[in-house]
């Protein structure tokens, strides 16, 4: 039990740390249209998610802009109102591109629980960490698209503030 209870405090930390880079990241160096964030071709821009039924249940996972408002912008856009359509709508979709790759990045630092606890648990435990991060990287790669596509209705960027270089 050792083990896990290490496993818990590692993965309690990398979050935490993982929250904290994801809002001190740069925004100007996000790249929607680049890889890592552009759909790729399976995803037919999201079209695959809704496969999975993630439209059902997307809005059942936290949330960390519910719990710290203050901190993450709302994802229900109308509740940012003080912005301009066109710009909230460039402020998701580079929330999006920094979500992503904060939770990537901690699928990746959940492997690390396979070296702290050394036994089957070690291993189901990073699995389980990954699979929980996945499901966040899947609901941003979905709603990516749904943004580009409603922004593009509005003509692309706002001039007065290019927000992840659309």
């Amino acid at each position: 039990m050792e083990g896990f209870m290490d496993c818990i405090q590692y993965l309690a930390v990398v979050s935490f740390l993982g929250f904290l880079s994801g809002r001190a990241l740069p925004k100007r160096i996000f790249r929607a249209d680049r890889f890592p964030f552009q759909s790729f071709a399976f995803e037919k821009n999201g079209e695959i998610y809704e496969k999975l039924g993630i439209r059902h249940w997307k809005g059942r996972v936290p949330d960390m802009s519910r719990i710290f408002p203050k901190l993450i912008p709302s994802k229900d856009i109308s509740e940012n109102e003080h912005l301009p359509p066109q710009e909230r709508y460039e402020m998701m979709v580079q929330e999006t591109c920094i979500a992503e790759l904060v939770h990537d990045l901690l699928c990746l630092a959940g492997l690390v629980c396979i070296r702290i606890w050394k036994q089957t648990g070690g291993v189901v435990v990073s699995v389980l960490y990954a699979v929980g991060n996945l499901i966040f990287v899947m609901i941003q790669r979905y709603n990516r698209p749904r943004f580009l596509a409603i922004l593009k209705r509005y003509g692309g960027h706002s001039e007065r503030k290019r927000v992840c270089r659309i």
